[in-house]
């Protein structure tokens, strides 16, 4: 068995497999509830508003850090809130591996970032760890005949806009050293809500006929998905620089390629396996030097 000091230094790491490995299988029971006719808008509200329903005395009880932190938990909620209305909509609207590959730009805006705001200097193995990464999934991702990788329509705009929002979200949840996994997992899934609500009553989407099942998916998909995949990944990116993390995030890529062998028709490509095998050594590596860290300042 692993001793306390083990798992402690082993459980931010492991909680970011674990909403990595989630991320990585949402797409199918998102695929199966639009396919329903619940559209991508009421979906989102749905699920993230059944993980609020369970966040709401959350959100009571840590009311004050709103006071302690209201600029950067508020911008960590609006961003959250728009990164996964718009990865949604992405998904949904656009071509699935352009989508992915302009999202998957979120570990470079998080090197960025959490180097600009945070003052969080990777180093050079955390360069090198970085460019692996972020190569691998680029070869896992590219394909010729999508075209460059710029952003051409909505979709794509959306999946780029996702991306940044998701990093800077990371760095806003970094900074805040006082509030704690519940209060940012609570005030998430309010962000989700209030940029869901906002873009249906705007866009003027009628609630769409469904049978009631379709809603109860929706809603189970936010209590057994959702809401372990915000209160793992708050607990990961509060405990380690965010470069880091949003390389150990990229093993969704992993899971998402297996589980469409698995699941559907796709055939996992050879290029695929490179940029996983890519991805798990920057993983490895990644999560080795934030244990080795860990052990060295206590």
């Amino acid at each position: 068995m692993m001793s306390s000091n083990a798992e402690h230094r082993a459980l931010p790491i492991l909680s970011l497999l674990l909403t990595a490995s989630l991320w990585g299988l949402v797409w199918y029971p998102l695929r199966l509830l639009e396919g329903q006719g619940l559209s991508g808008l009421w979906l989102t509200l749905a699920s993230y508003g059944a993980c609020l329903l369970i966040g709401l005395p959350w959100l009571w009880r840590g009311r004050r850090d709103w006071l302690r932190e209201p600029l950067v938990l508020t911008l960590m909620t609006l961003a959250v809130g728009w990164c996964n209305v718009a990865f949604v909509l992405a998904v949904l609207d656009g071509t699935v591996m352009r989508v992915l590959l302009l999202f998957y730009l979120s570990p470079l805006w998080a090197l960025i970032m959490g180097w600009v705001v945070l003052g969080e200097h990777p180093g050079k193995v955390g360069l090198v760890v970085f460019v692996v990464a972020l190569a691998g999934a680029v070869i896992m991702l590219w394909d010729p005949a999508l075209g460059m990788p710029w952003p051409r329509d909505p979709a794509d705009w959306l999946a780029v806009s996702s991306g940044f929002a998701f990093a800077f979200a990371n760095v806003m949840v970094r900074k805040m050293h006082t509030v704690t996994t519940a209060s940012k997992s609570a005030a998430s899934w309010l962000g989700v809500v209030l940029v869901a609500g906002v873009w249906i009553l705007l866009a003027g989407r009628a609630i769409p006929e469904v049978a009631l099942r379709v809603w109860g998916g929706a809603l189970m998909l936010g209590w057994f998905g959702f809401f372990i995949m915000t209160v793992t990944v708050i607990y990961g990116v509060s405990r380690m620089p965010v470069h880091r993390s949003a390389v150990i995030l990229l093993f969704e890529l992993i899971v998402g390629a297996v589980s469409s062998l698995l699941l559907t028709d796709e055939q996992v490509l050879p290029q695929e396996w490179l940029g996983g095998l890519l991805i798990l050594t920057a993983a490895y590596v990644a999560a080795h030097v934030q244990v080795l860290e860990h052990e060295q300042h206590g």
